[in-house]
This record gives C-alpha cells, sequence and structure tokens, in this order.
C-alpha cells in the first residue's frame, strides 16, 4: 500500500493536535499559537497535494484506495473504522487545505488585536481538522464523530464574541437546528448498520456503497413500499440539509455571520455547510439507486429541495443591508444549486460548483472582512459607498469574487453554474428545477449588483454606528456590527487592508477567474477525473456548439447581463447620496421588500409554532413534574411518613410494651426465687420445719373434717 495512502490520516490529525497543543499555551503566546495553527494546515495541504498527485497517476479504474483497521469489539462483532483516498476526497482535500490556509493567514491581520487571539486560532485548526476528517473517513461512524466535532467548533467559533448577546445566541441557533437534521443523519447510520451489517463504505466488495450491499438494499422495503435504501438515504440527506443550510433548516446559516468574517469565510466556503453536499456525493450510489426506471425518491427529494432552496434564498438577498447577510444567503441560494446539481447530474457537477464556489465565496467573505476592517466595522452597506476609490484592491478582488458567482462568461462561476443548468434541462422528471436554477441566477446578479453599487460606487456615506439614522429603515432588520477589536467606531475615511489580508484575496480573485476552465464542456478535466474516466487529451470544441449545451450557456449569459443591467439601472445610474435614502426597490413596494427583508418571515413562523410549542410543553412538562408527579411523589412521601408513625406507636406501646411487661415478670420471678436461694443450711431446716408443721396441721384440719 502506498504511504501516503497508509498514513491519510496525517492531514487531519495534524490541525487537530496543534489545536491541542495551542490550548495549552497561554493567551499571551500569540505568536506561536499562530505559527502552530499555520504550520500545521500548511504541512497538511502538502500532504493532500501528494495525494492527490497520487490518486491522478492511478490508472482511472483504479483510483479508489482504502485502509480500514478495528476499533472495537462487541461479542463476535468486529467494528471497523478507515479512511479512503478517491478522487472526490483527493480534490476536497486540496480545496480545504488550499483555501483554510488563506484564510488562516488572513486572519492573523484581521484578528491580530483580539484580546482572545489564540484561543480563535485553537478552534479554528480544531475546525479544519474535523472537517479533514470528514472529508478522509471510509466509514459513515468515523464520518459522524468528526461531523459533530464540525458542529461544536462552528458553536464556539460562531459565538467566539460571546458577551454579544446576539453572537451568543446564533451559535445555539447553528448547534440546535443542525441537530435536527443530524438526529435524521443518526437514525439512517443505524438503519444502515442495521439492513446492511457495515458502516464501511468500501471493504472489498462488502462496503455499504458497493453493489453487494446496495442490491441488498434495494430488495427490501418499507411498510409504505418505500424502498429501504432510500429512507436511509433520505435520512442521511437531513443531516446533510441541516449543514448546508437547506430549507427548511436554512435559518441557522445567515445568523452565523455574528461570528468574525473569517469563521464565516470558512464556514460558507471551505467546510461546514461544504460538509453537507460531500456526504451527499459520498453516499451518492444510497441516493441514485431509483425504484424502476428514472430518478429515485431520494434523488428527486435532494432535486427538489436544492432547487427550491436556491430561488428562495435568492429572493430573500436582494432585501438585505448586512454585507454579510447577503453573502450569507448567497451561500445559501448557491447550495441549494450544488445540492440541485448532485441531483440532476450526480457528484461530477455538484462537486465542481462546490469546489470553484469555495474559492469565490472564500474571497467574497474576506473581501467583505477588508471593507469592515477599512469602515471600522461597519457593516451597513447603507453605510458605506464609494470604496473603489479608497480601496481599490478589495474593489478589484471583489468584482471578481462578484463575477464568478453571478456567472459572467468565463469566469469559473460560470462553468459550474451552466453545467448545472444544462444537466437541469435535460432532467426527466421535470424542467422546472432548471427555470427555479435561471431565475436564481437572475436574481444573484442582481442583488450582487446592487451590493457592489451599495458599497463601491457613488458617493461616501459612512456615520458612525451609534448614529441614530443607524437602523434599517424599510424592513426593520437587526444589523450586526463586527466587533474587531482595536477598532474604534468613528467618522474617517475608508482605508486598504493591510498585505496580509490582501495577498489572499489576490490569490482567491485567480482561481476566480481561472480555477472554471479545468471543467469546460470543450475540456472536461474535472468530470473525468471525478468519474474515474481517462482525461481527455485534447479540446472539444464542438461540445460547445452541441444545441442543447449551446442554448443553456446563451441562456444563462442572457439572465446574467439582464441581472446586471437591471441592478446597474436601480442603483448606480441614480447614485444612493444620503444613507437614510430609501432602498429603490423599498420605495416601489414596501411590503414585498420589507417581506423578503424578513426572510419571509420564516424565523418568526418558527417562533410562533415550533419554538411557542416548545415552549408550551416545556410549560407543561414544568407543570407536571411539580404538581402531578411531584404531588404524588409528596402523597406517597406523606403516605410513608403516616404509616411510620402508625409503626412507631404499634411497636412502641404494643411490641415493646409486651416484651417490657414480660421482662418485668421474669425478673420479678427470679427475684422471687432468689430469695429461697441463700445458700445456708440453717434456711433450708427452718422452711423444711415449717412445711412440716403446715402439714401436721393440714391432717389434722383434715382428720376433724
Amino acid at each position: 500500500m502506498p504511504w501516503i495512502v497508509h498514513n491519510l490520516w496525517l492531514i487531519p490529525a495534524l490541525p487537530i493536535l496543534a489545536a491541542g497543543l495551542i490550548a495549552l499555551l497561554p493567551q499571551s503566546r500569540r505568536a506561536p499559537a499562530a505559527a502552530l495553527a499555520i504550520g500545521s494546515l500548511a504541512i497538511s495541504l502538502v500532504l493532500s497535494i501528494a495525494a492527490f498527485a497520487h490518486t491522478l497517476s492511478l490508472p482511472a479504474a483504479q483510483r479508489i484506495e482504502f485502509f480500514n483497521v478495528p476499533w472495537l469489539t462487541f461479542g463476535d462483532q468486529v467494528l471497523r473504522i478507515g479512511w479512503l483516498l478517491d478522487p472526490i476526497t483527493a480534490v476536497m482535500l486540496v480545496m480545504v487545505t488550499f483555501v483554510g490556509l488563506l484564510i488562516f493567514i488572513y486572519s492573523t491581520g484581521y484578528m491580530a488585536e483580539d484580546e482572545n487571539f489564540t484561543r480563535f486560532f485553537c478552534f479554528l485548526a480544531l475546525f479544519a481538522g474535523a472537517m479533514l476528517a470528514v472529508l478522509i473517513a471510509n466509514s459513515l461512524l468515523l464520518l459522524f464523530m468528526a461531523w459533530e466535532i464540525v458542529g461544536l467548533t462552528s458553536y464556539l467559533l460562531i459565538g467566539f464574541w460571546y458577551h454579544n448577546p446576539a453572537a451568543a445566541a446564533a451559535a445555539k441557533k447553528a448547534f440546535l437546528v443542525t441537530r435536527i437534521g443530524d438526529l435524521g443523519l443518526l437514525i439512517g447510520m443505524v438503519w444502515l448498520y442495521s439492513s446492511a451489517g457495515t458502516l464501511l463504505f468500501y471493504d472489498s466488495g462488502f462496503g455499504c456503497l458497493e453493489d453487494a450491499s446496495v442490491l441488498h438494499l434495494v430488495s427490501h422495503s418499507t411498510v409504505l413500499g418505500l424502498p429501504v435504501v432510500s429512507a436511509i438515504a433520505i435520512l442521511i440527506f437531513c443531516g446533510a440539509a441541516g449543514k448546508s443550510g437547506q430549507v427548511p433548516l436554512h435559518v441557522w446559516l445567515p445568523d452565523a455571520m455574528e461570528g468574525p468574517t473569517p469563521v464565516s469565510a470558512l464556514i460558507h466556503a471551505a467546510t461546514m455547510v461544504a460538509a453537507g453536499v460531500f456526504l451527499m456525493a459520498r453516499v451518492f450510489p444510497l441516493v441514485v439507486v431509483g425504484l424502476n426506471e428514472g430518478p429515485g425518491p431520494a434523488l428527486q427529494v435532494v432535486t427538489w429541495v436544492g432547487a427550491i432552496t436556491s430561488l428562495f434564498a435568492a429572493t430573500i438577498a436582494v432585501a438585505q443591508f448586512d454585507i454579510k447577510r447577503i453573502l450569507a444567503y448567497s451561500t445559501v441560494s448557491q447550495l441549494g444549486y450544488m445540492m440541485m446539481g448532485l441531483g440532476v447530474g450526480g457528484p461530477t457537477v455538484g462537486i465542481f460548483h462546490l469546489i470553484t464556489h469555495a474559492f469565490f465565496k472564500a474571497l467574497l467573505f474576506l473581501g467583505a472582512g477588508s471593507v469592515i476592517h477599512g469602515c471600522s466595522g461597519e457593516q451597513d452597506i447603507r453605510r458605506m459607498g464609494g470604496l473603489r476609490k479608497y480601496m481599490p484592491i478589495t474593489f478589484a478582488a471583489y468584482s471578481a469574487g462578484m463575477l464568478a458567482l453571478c456567472g459572467f462568461p468565463l469566469f469559473a462561476g460560470f462553468w459550474s453554474k451552466d453545467a448545472i443548468l444544462d444537466a437541469a434541462n435535460l432532467w426527466q422528471p421535470s424542467h422546472i428545477p432548471f427555470w427555479m436554477g435561471t431565475l436564481g441566477a437572475l436574481l444573484t446578479a442582481f442583488y450582487m449588483t446592487r451590493q457592489m453599487a451599495y458599497v463601491f460606487f457613488g458617493s461616501l456615506r459612512s456615520a458612525s454606528p451609534g448614529h441614530p439614522s443607524h437602523q434599517p429603515a424599510e424592513t426593520e432588520q437587526p444589523i450586526a456590527y463586527e466587533d474587531v477589536a482595536g477598532l474604534e467606531h468613528h467618522t474617517h475615511h475608508p482605508h486598504e487592508s493591510p498585505a496580509v489580508m490582501i495577498v489572499p484575496l489576490v490569490i482567491l480573485a485567480a482561481f476566480a477567474v481561472l480555477l472554471g476552465f479545468l471543467g469546460t464542456p470543450a475540456w472536461p478535466w474535472f468530470q473525468t477525473f471525478i468519474d474515474g474516466e481517462p482525461s481527455p487529451h485534447h479540446l472539444y470544441f464542438s461540445t460547445l456548439l452541441d444545441l442543447p449545451t449551446l442554448a443553456v450557456m446563451l441562456t444563462s449569459t442572457v439572465v446574467v447581463f439582464l441581472g446586471l443591467f437591471l441592478g446597474w439601472w436601480l442603483y448606480s445610474r441614480t447614485p444612493i447620496i444620503k444613507a437614510d435614502a430609501p432602498d429603490i426597490l423599498g420605495h416601489t413596494s414596501p411590503a414585498a421588500f420589507t417581506f423578503l427583508g424578513h426572510a419571509w418571515y420564516i424565523n418568526e413562523l418558527y417562533a410562533a409554532t415550533l419554538v411557542r410549542l416548545n415552549s408550551i410543553l416545556a410549560t407543561l412538562s414544568d407543570i407536571s413534574d411539580r404538581f402531578i408527579f411531584g404531588g404524588i411523589v409528596q402523597l406517597v412521601s406523606w403516605l410513608t411518613l403516616a404509616l411510620s408513625h402508625i409503626d412507631r406507636a404499634f411497636d412502641t406501646a404494643i411490641i415493646n410494651g409486651g416484651f417490657d411487661a414480660g421482662t418485668h415478670t421474669v425478673r420479678f420471678g427470679g427475684w422471687l426465687t432468689t430469695r429461697f436461694q441463700t445458700g445456708r443450711p440453717q434456711t433450708y431446716l427452718r422452711f423444711i420445719g415449717l412445711a412440716l408443721v403446715a402439714f401436721v396441721l393440714y391432717l389434722l384440719w383434715g382428720a376433724h373434717a
């Protein structure tokens, strides 16, 4: 077995070890903490590149390698875990370590003045290590353990500024909402082990993703006639939907913006939200199984949930004012695209968009962090404006990320988004996901142009966050402010960020422009690598002229330009002068804008239904515990006490009294007996004499009678 496969565990182990060492450091040891975190991830990146190169060097049919080890033994059962190296793992490892490393480096500048700098890098390293463990797992059990560590560290990082009540609430919300999805994943995992007898993905023909196990699962049905394999896949998808922010478990993701911006970038680009899409790509053999012909139930669930999420989140983003919240809803929308891509085109389509999205979304979040840093912690886009003059490098990099996200021709997002739309256009059950994705692309171009107009164009509208007009005028939605330690809120001209923050932006911008060329229809290298097929040796320009592909490319291009034009027409043609001026869309349709600004009132709906129901049930439980169950316990205690008093009286007066009286009688009898047992012969003779006299008198009395 190759060295890199045998020692693949080192890739996640190094950041986890670094996190443990950082946890032992005093808070003042900032430089060693950053060095340990960055150094460990840099070594993991080198190992990931080695793993990728090894996989690339293998023949296409031999690109799945694994190593399993015994973990637990109970009875005659041996539970094994292991790690796996295949094309998806190889690509994801390089992406996570590379993007994560850039975010780590960026964080040294962004968090430079934070008093908990050391603790931040401890959590960051553990977060990255847990995600890497998810990627290499060859066992659903090992994946689930790492998955839960990802959830824990996301809680710690989202609530990193725990002194801010909003951040603490967002951390709890993220933890609880994702646990709901994880419950489905846990049930599916137990069911899979019960049905297949193993949680190993690959095990020389006996893994749960290999043909023998899948065929066995297909042969069994639930009581509703649904194949067991489909039911298990849908339950696993619940966990993926929670982590990847799919409707209806999306509500935690926008609130997660309360954490530091590097955390937002790491969550939205390379780690937590990508884990859900990766999980579905990993268990795709379970998802793809159908009843007869065409997509099966699980695949249709994944497709429709993804399509709905992509459009739903895009509508919300058009009415947000927090720069990070706009990007958060954009992430939810793009994750919907990825899920839809998995459903209509398989792992190659979904993972391709995941990879490109990781780079340009990391770029956008780090760019937003640069803007926030340059504006002294400001996050409300209405209080910005004209920043391209003050932050030219950030503006250029952010523009590249924005165009990639919109799917502008030749940028990375164009090729990966079009691959999804092309597959959706050919999806047999329905064309509706295609049109939902197309409309989502239009809205993406629109709301990103709106954001660019507010932030980088027009005139500077900055003001102190304490300004009375700082609250949103139309939507009354809360605006979070980045608690960048050491930055005072005051009115001054924005400034460009330091080099340690700018260089990662430039590198990510280059990838946002060029990365998509690895998977164009003319040279589908990425798709063939993921599918385990021989790599193309030359360009196939003729595929660009295929009528369905060409039609989708032209449609998406027209849609993107239309969205860009509408955004420019509404927001750039007439410059925004005042920070408290009403939004153009809000002025045109206040009710609809408010509705979208409140995210369709989903949070309020949950608060009025599920949260209130939970509160009512908790109150009823408290009442039951206090007055019913507590009353029963109190009554039993009173009865016990009464019985104990009765028992005590009976024992004292009757049992003890009778026993005491008997002992006194015996004692008195004994005392009388001792009067006769003096040991003196004279006394005994006297008694004999008296007895003799008494006897004679008795005889005389009898004779007389």
